[in-house]
């Protein structure tokens, strides 16, 4: 039926072409009345006519010949004796043909169906296409409480396709097993959770993974988003959880995912002004469904959400999400795990480090790494290269990080000079403080709101920080500040991103973390989100007398990692002009370059030989004029000087 309706337009269309042709042929033939036929009937030649005789009147119709054309023709002649007889003789002179007509053979029927069938025609028309659209109406009212979930019989993925994740990979191999073989469970008592929820940040794998074990399983793999059980109307979300239980259990065992459960999942009675009764409705079928009155055996319902603290308690409960799964970001073995497997079908140079490439992506989620690597083949393809090199993905890092780099934005030489000196400040701290972070790249091109950028990694990666790494931290962000301050005697806006990150933590660890004087309470809810309903109306765990302490604290913390970096840079400043003064010249330096300006005060090493092809002239490395300080600074006139100088050598 549904194929015979894809061609209704069709047979629409060719109704109207032959209606058209139907009429336009009729269009030649000349419709008489009695007196004009009386005067042509003893003038013209008749070639071919056909008389039908009724009670009161004669029809005609037929064809004549005058002036050596063809004309149609229509009459109708009162009947009478006389006219019978003449017409008998006009019509077949000079070899006319005629034919008579009985009236009584359903001509009648003929002519009306002809007149009613393309009306017809365009009414079942129409009826279809409205109906296509959902004019039908009832037929869509039924299928407005059908479940939404997109049902996958033949799932290729496999535990090979999911890297980084080995102990989450564990946890759900008794899933594996119970679908594929129940019954030595239920021998020995056993039964499976039949609930998984998968916790962890975005683009960790927590969907991947849970279409892996359906593909390890070979069982059916029913996917749905929280989102798309809430509608407008109260009671759809649990008319759909209802069908989408019932639907798997045709199909059972099977694997229903949820996606984003926290859409439909969270707490109830929590809402601002009250509850959502949809969204609760829909909570409470699906508690049912998991573990009330019916049994659902075969089913495993695996879900997936970033905010577990949301969820409502009786989700969380035994015999519903038994087991929680927290699928984590990679460490750099589980990153270069990930790399490999999204790098099958790229066509890498012999340059290219995957072992290297993870060791420079700390915090990468499975979904960067993977964005990485594509955006690194794009720059090959735009570049017309044959494979994609390591600048490529050094490249590629730096767009997933912060954006693509600004190469049209020019700098001031003052602001070009000031930017040097403050990322230079970064890059001190970070080599000569034992705890700080790893340099690895430091550029002055700007990149997204950033004027520089200063890639600093862990030196190790671990799962507990100590009160020195942050403290560490902390001096490591004031580096750009404090540059400023020694260099300058000023200080610019470009550390507004700085002193955020090193507020936060060290409020962290005053609140948080319990490293203060204040001792070991914590003052804040360790939780960054706030959930309306629950924690908007909720008042200060702590007094304000604790308060005007907690900022005593985090200040004090803050001085102190100020006045050890102002000790570390202004004991360094050899090092910091030098490396200034390269990256004011190159505007990009390696750690490979930071450390042998650090080690042989020069970008390359001089203890590796090189061939005489491969040696360059040696670039003119231009020096920063010293600028003369005052007790009170430095003075304006001074700084113009300064650059006015540096401006010169460089021309």
């Amino acid at each position: 039926m549904k194929k015979w309706l894809n061609y209704l337009p069709t047979i629409f269309i060719l109704s109207i072409v032959l209606s058209l042709v139907f009429y336009s042929s009729q269009g030649s033939t000349v419709q008489m009345n009695y007196t004009q036929f009386e005067k042509i009937v003893d003038e013209v030649d008749f070639k071919k006519s056909s008389m039908t005789i009724s009670s009161t009147v004669i029809h005609l119709e037929g064809t004549y010949e005058q002036n050596s054309k063809t004309v149609g023709y229509k009459v109708i002649v009162p009947r009478t004796e006389k006219n019978i007889e003449k017409l008998e003789k006009s019509l077949q002179r000079n070899g006319g043909k005629l034919t008579v007509e009985d009236p009584n053979q359903g001509s009648v029927w003929i002519s009306i169906l002809s007149q009613i069938i393309p009306f017809l025609i365009i009414a079942v028309f129409f009826y279809f296409m409205f109906a296509k659209m959902g004019g039908g109406g009832n037929n869509k009212a039924f299928e407005f409480a059908k479940s939404k979930a997109r049902v996958e019989s033949n799932v290729k993925v496999r535990f090979k396709d999911v890297a980084g994740c080995e102990e989450e990979k564990e946890e759900v191999k008794e899933i594996i097993d119970y679908l594929r073989s129940p019954k030595k469970f239920t021998d020995m008592g056993a039964h499976i959770p039949k609930g998984i929820l998968m916790v962890g940040p975005p683009g960790t794998g927590k969907t991947l993974l849970a279409k892996a074990v359906a593909g390890e399983a070979n069982v059916p793999f029913f996917s749905i988003s929280g989102s798309d059980f809430v509608e407008m109307f109260v009671g759809t979300g649990a008319s759909r959880v209802r069908d989408m239980f019932k639907t798997a259990q045709k199909s059972a065992p099977c694997i229903i995912f949820i996606d984003e459960i926290d859409a439909v999942g969270r707490q109830r009675g929590a809402g601002m002004g009250g509850g959502n009764d949809e969204r609760e409705q829909t909570l409470n079928q699906l508690l049912v469904e998991m573990d009330g009155m019916t049994d659902n055996a075969g089913i495993v319902v695996i879900a997936a959400t970033n905010r577990p603290d949301v969820l409502d308690p009786a989700l969380l409960r035994s015999g519903r999400f038994d087991r929680r799964v927290t699928v984590s970001l990679p460490d750099i073995k589980g990153r270069e795990a990930i790399l490999h497997v999204h790098a099958r079908n790229k066509k890498l140079a012999s340059d290219v480090s995957l072992a290297n490439l993870a060791k420079r992506t700390p915090g990468f989620s499975g979904a960067d790494l993977a964005n990485v690597l594509n955006e690194g083949a794009i720059l090959a393809v735009r570049k017309n290269e044959a494979k994609v090199t390591m600048t490529d993905l050094d490249e590629a890092i730096d767009r997933v990080m912060m954006g693509p780099a600004k190469k049209s934005k020019k700098y001031t030489e003052k602001d070009k000079i000031l930017v040097a000196y403050h990322e230079a400040g970064h890059a001190v701290i970070g080599l000569k403080l034992e705890d700080a972070d790893m340099v690895q790249k430091v550029t002055i091109i700007p990149r997204g709101d950033a004027g520089g950028y200063n890639l600093m990694t862990p030196r190790e990666e671990k799962y507990f920080h100590r009160k020195s790494e942050f403290i560490a931290q902390i001096t490591g962000l004031l580096g750009g500040r404090t540059a400023e301050e020694i260099q300058f005697g000023e200080i610019s806006a470009g550390a507004v991103n700085d002193i955020e990150k090193l507020t936060e933590i060290a409020k962290n660890m005053v609140r948080v973390y319990g490293m203060s004087s204040l001792g070991p309470i914590q003052y804040a809810d360790p939780q960054g989100n706030v959930f309306l309903g629950r924690d908007y109306t909720k008042g200060s765990d702590y007094s304000a007398g604790v308060a005007a302490e907690i900022d005593k604290e985090v200040r004090a913390i803050v001085d102190e990692c100020h006045e050890n970096c102002r000790k570390i840079l202004t004991e360094n400043k050899d090092l910091l002009d030098l490396i200034a003064n390269n990256l004011y010249e190159h505007e990009t330096l390696t750690n490979e370059e930071i450390t042998n300006l650090m080690n042989y005060g020069q970008l390359t090493d001089p203890n590796v030989e090189t061939s005489e092809e491969e040696e360059k002239p040696e670039q003119e490395v231009v020096q920063v004029p010293e600028i003369p300080e005052t007790s009170t600074g430095v003075d304006q006139k001074d700084l113009d000087d300064a650059f006015n100088e540096l401006t010169k050598k460089k021309d």
